[in-house]
């Protein structure tokens, strides 16, 4: 393998949009499992967890990846929060639907967490962005959820899918909305001194 395509890091994730994302800016990187409950411990803050979750998922990965490789491992994980509770992935179309109710007509924060690990050094950052969702009809919510996109997005839609049509606002970062917030990404890389624009 050559140098410019010899991976730079691991991915702990199987999220299309987060392989979508690094190859944008030229990471070249291998998928590693991770298997993480994302479940948020009592009393836990959205933005405590959604780190906790990155991290975890991360060092679950370093612990997956090959026994030669000194590769680092990158995680993430993207919540969506109404009112400080944290909406995950609708289970079906009444929770689907439930999200609406909740999300429509209003501003809602989603927050993304990044960990960087390689065995010896540990690194975290945090995306927030707030979103604000014009008033969704309720034939729109239902014809949204037949089409199969909000099923496993966090809060139940997708800002570079279908979804998009539903959202006034973003102040915050459209990547890390999407799942992997790219500035914040590209500073724990720099801070690992890797060098992923020699691709470029």
């Amino acid at each position: 393998m050559s140098a410019q395509h010899q991976s730079h890091i691991y991915l702990a994730s199987e999220s299309p949009r987060r392989r979508q994302l690094l190859g944008q800016i030229g990471v070249a990187f291998e998928p590693v499992r991770q298997d993480v409950q994302e479940l948020p411990d009592p009393g836990e803050s959205p933005e405590v967890f959604v780190i906790r979750l990155a991290l975890d998922k991360a060092r679950a990965g370093l612990a997956g990846r090959p026994g030669e490789s000194r590769l680092p491992v990158l995680g993430a994980d993207t919540i969506v929060v109404v009112d400080d509770r944290v909406l995950g992935k609708p289970a079906d179309e009444a929770e689907f639907l439930g999200f609406m109710d909740e999300l429509s007509g209003r501003a809602h924060r989603v927050l993304t967490g990044v960990a960087l690990v390689d065995g010896e050094r540990e690194a975290t950052r945090l995306s927030v962005s707030n979103v604000t969702l014009r008033e969704v009809e309720p034939a729109e919510r239902r014809a949204y959820w037949r089409s199969g996109e909000p099923a496993d997005k966090a809060g139940g839609y997708a800002i570079q899918g279908r979804g998009a049509v539903f959202i006034e606002s973003l102040d915050g970062s459209y990547s890390g909305v999407m799942g992997l917030p790219l500035f914040e990404t590209a500073d724990l890389l720099a801070e690992f001194d890797i060098d992923y624009q020699s691709c470029w």
